[in-house]
């Protein structure tokens, strides 16, 4: 799909909004209402707009604990992969899970109440899995950044 200046600004604004109504992204990029309503159907319906939700905020709500976990394998055939996956896209606590290159294999993000929260996934659900070969922890002790916006600027 190719994009022209409309839908690139479009994109941008929902990126950093994307509760506006489509009048008031209308009005910001100087259009009608209902071609920007098409647009904005157009960029879903093409897989640009992936989706929806709401930024909560997980300290506010209990949730104190971010960690990274770095983990390898002990085998690497495809079904061994997908079995892997399939159980830590079941776990909760997990947000991200990243097949990556280089000293591991996979880099998992949680966010948890606390250590002790962290620590009964460690012991009760991560290293039950037969998978495992070995797994680094990486406590988050704060945050500069945290953002799900992708800078589009270098692209159009």
């Amino acid at each position: 799909m190719r994009l022209d200046a409309t839908d690139q600004q479009l994109l941008i604004l929902l990126q950093e909004d994307s509760n506006q109504t489509v009048k008031a992204l209308a009005e910001k990029l100087g259009k009608s209402t209902t071609p920007i309503f098409e647009r904005i159907k157009k960029l879903e319906k093409e897989g640009l707009i992936d989706g929806y939700s709401a930024r909560i905020n997980a300290k506010k709500i209990g949730l104190k604990q971010t960690v990274f976990i770095a983990i390898s394998l002990q085998g690497h055939t495809r079904s061994y992969l997908e079995k892997f996956v399939n159980e830590i896209n079941s776990f909760p606590e997990v947000i991200e899970c990243h097949r990556v290159s280089g000293g591991f294999d996979y880099l998992l993000k949680l966010v948890v109440e606390d250590i002790e929260a962290y620590e009964r996934f460690i012991i009760t659900k991560l290293t039950l899995l037969p998978y495992i070969g070995n797994l680094q922890s990486h406590i988050v002790l704060s945050s500069s950044k945290e953002t799900n916006r992708l800078d589009l600027s270098s692209l159009f």
